[in-house]
């Protein structure tokens, strides 16, 4: 409760790459969930916008821990730091997170990809790293159908009470 609380609520201005790698700027808030491999919601909390997302990673273990019992940590390179890897594991999960984009080692990513394609061969942990398209397809769905792209509402509370009402509708259906 003391890390949550020390996280910054406040309505400000967040950016984000995009799949293009320019940059995307939002006025507001941010969500931050668990999903299982399903898409079922575990564990969700909302930031201001300009929070970096590694620095909810680990209270969001936290709180996911407590209410389910997880293998897997699966994120992607946002979530790429040493001290994220031994919370992970702290847990008694599996930490599969992306590694950062090193430009000295993309000729040897491109070579092990080209490998492993040339072998139809990939490493498990790989293949358990597909599954987390799974959480892109619910902040989609969250967005899309369930009321969070554009929020009428001021204020933290009014805002948390909004996206929440969604992810409660996205675990029912």
């Amino acid at each position: 409760e003391e890390i949550l609380k020390d996280l910054p609520k406040k309505c400000d201005v967040g950016a984000k790459k995009n799949t293009k790698g320019n940059l995307q700027y939002w006025v507001g808030y941010k969500l931050h969930i668990t999903v299982d491999d399903h898409g079922i919601p575990m564990a969700g909390i909302l930031t201001s916008a300009s929070l970096a997302d590694n620095q909810v990673a680990i209270p969001l273990a936290k709180l996911t821990a407590e209410r389910v019992v997880g293998l897997y940590d699966l994120m992607d390179s946002g979530y790429d730091a040493s001290g994220i890897r031994e919370h992970s594991k702290s847990l008694g999960h599996v930490p599969i997170i992306e590694e950062r984009a090193d430009p000295g080692k993309a000729e040897q990513k491109r070579q092990e990809k080209l490998a492993w394609k040339t072998l139809n061969w990939k490493p498990s942990d790989m293949i358990r790293y597909e599954k987390r398209t799974v959480v892109e397809r619910s902040f989609s769905r969250l967005k899309e159908e369930f009321g969070a792209r554009f929020i009428r509402v001021r204020g933290h509370e009014k805002v948390l009470m909004h996206l929440m009402v969604g992810v409660l509708v996205l675990a029912v259906d």
